[in-house]
């Protein structure tokens, strides 16, 4: 049957997250699904490959078997202003959403450890990072890039898209993913939505220190 309230994978990011020497994994797609579960194998100490219901995106997959290097993402495509952190399924419709804003586009591949010279490089490139995942935002994988630039001291606009602190209703998984704004036009839609806000925000920014010059 479809997913519903009581049997949902939105926090097991979060859960994770907190155990000491966890690898977390999460593939965007059916070949890196594949290869994560050979690096979990051969790698020395607890992982987790996390994946969603149902079919991938169709991706074909590779027949040689592959050791993925250790908390390193793939960046997608560059773009201006906006750069947006993938994790997991949450690619495709990110994929989307990055062509038509001309953003950056960064396949995070990794939960824990996460690519923190890649994310550092982002933060300082941009003027807004959106992180994206098929989890609860408390705990998961943006609560995790957060303390990653807060530790580091790197002020920088971030979004946060993810399920919101409320429990998503029964539907299919598609149902569930438009109920959380987490398919293409939802995350769109949040993006444009606080890039508007820091507009506004730099606009007033401006004009107060415009008055305080006159005096």
């Amino acid at each position: 049957g479809s997913d519903g309230p009581t049997h949902m994978g939105s926090f097991d990011l979060s859960f994770m997250r907190c155990i000491p020497n966890m690898l977390i994994m999460a593939p965007a797609d059916e070949n890196e699904c594949r290869q994560m579960l050979y690096t979990g194998f051969q790698h020395q100490g607890p992982a987790a490959v996390r994946y969603p219901r149902g079919t991938g995106p169709g991706v074909a997959v590779e027949a040689t078997m592959q050791t993925l290097p250790i908390g390193k993402a793939d960046v997608v495509k560059r773009g201006n202003g906006v750069a947006i952190l993938a994790f997991g399924s949450s690619l495709e419709p990110a994929v989307e959403v990055a062509t038509q804003m001309g953003a950056s586009l960064v396949n995070m591949r990794f939960v824990k450890p996460l690519d923190a010279e890649l994310i550092t490089e982002m933060a300082h490139t941009h003027k807004l990072l959106v992180t994206v995942e098929e989890n609860a935002v408390a705990g998961g994988a943006g609560s995790a890039v957060n303390e990653l630039l807060a530790a580091a001291g790197i002020d920088v606009n971030i979004l946060n898209i993810g399920i919101p602190d409320r429990f998503i209703d029964h539907g299919s998984r598609q149902d569930c993913l438009v109920m959380a704004g987490l398919d293409a036009r939802g995350i769109h839609k949040q993006v444009r939505n606080r890039l508007k806000d820091i507009d506004t925000t730099q606009s007033a920014l401006g004009s107060k220190f415009s008055d305080q010059r006159q005096f």
